[in-house]
C-alpha cells in the first residue's frame, strides 16, 4: 500500500553511489505522484568521507531535511554508517543494512572508534533491521558498483510503489548514463536480488 509520506535517510562513504540512489529514489517518488524535496551532505566524499541524503516525499514536502525521530528508513551502505544516524530513525523505522566495511575518515582521523559488532548494536537499542552483505551479491552478479541498486531493490519492497515505475526510472538512468547491455543486465538484476530479498 502507497504510504502518505515517506522519509528516507540514505548514508554511507564517498564513492558508493548514494547520490545516484537518492536521485533514482526521488525520481521514482515523483513519478508514483508525491512533491519530493532533496538534500545532501557529501562531506569529503572523494576521499572516503561520510555521506548522507535525506529524501522527503509527502502530499506536501516544505524542508528537505528529515527531523531527529521521523526517518522511516534509513539506508545505510557502510555498516558503522547507519548507527551514526540512529537518531534520525523514527521509532517505527527500519534500518536497511549493507553489512560491508569501510573504515571512514571519521574513525582514521580519530573521532570515532568503529564498533565491534554494529547489527548487536542496533538490536539492543530495539532497532528493526534488515541486514544484507550486499557488496559479496554485488560481486556475484558482476559488478562491486550496484550495492546501491540491491539496496533500492530492498527498500522498494516497503514503499508500495509500482515495480514498473522503478523499472522504468532506473532503465532510463541507465539509458542516459549509455551503459553497455552487460552492464544494464546486472542493474536489472541487482534491483531484482534486492527486491526478492
Amino acid at each position: 500500500m502507497k504510504k502518505d509520506k515517506i522519509n528516507v535517510l540514505i548514508c554511507g562513504v564517498g564513492g558508493q553511489g548514494i547520490l545516484l540512489a537518492s536521485e533514482i529514489l526521488s525520481e521514482v517518488l515523483i513519478k508514483a505522484g508525491y512533491d519530493v524535496k532533496k538534500s545532501e551532505v557529501h562531506g569529503m566524499s572523494q576521499r572516503g568521507g561520510s555521506v548522507e541524503s535525506h529524501v522527503r516525499a509527502g502530499k506536501k514536502v516544505y524542508s528537505p531535511l528529515i527531523k531527529k525521530g521521523e526517518a522511516d528508513f534509513i539506508l545505510s551502505f557502510e555498516s558503522m554508517e547507519g548507527l551514526r544516524h540512529l537518531e534520525y530513525l523514527a521509532p517505527d523505522g527500519k534500518l536497511i543494512r549493507n553489512t560491508q566495511k569501510i573504515i571512514p575518515l571519521t574513525v582514521t582521523i580519530g573521532n570515532a572508534k568503529y564498533p565491534e559488532n554494529p547489527e548487536e548494536l542496533a538490536k539492543e537499542n530495539g532497532i528493526e533491521t534488515i541486514s544484507i552483505n550486499a557488496i559479496k551479491i554485488a560481486k556475484e552478479l558482476g559488478s562491486d558498483k550496484v550495492v546501491n541498486i540491491i539496496l533500492l531493490g530492498i527498500l522498494a519492497q516497503y514503499l508500495g510503489i509500482d515495480r514498473e515505475i522503478w523499472n522504468k526510472v532506473i532503465t532510463d538512468w541507465m539509458n542516459v548514463k549509455k551503459l553497455s547491455p552487460k552492464i544494464m543486465e546486472i542493474n536489472k538484476k541487482a534491483f531484482e536480488r534486492g527486491f526478492t530479498t
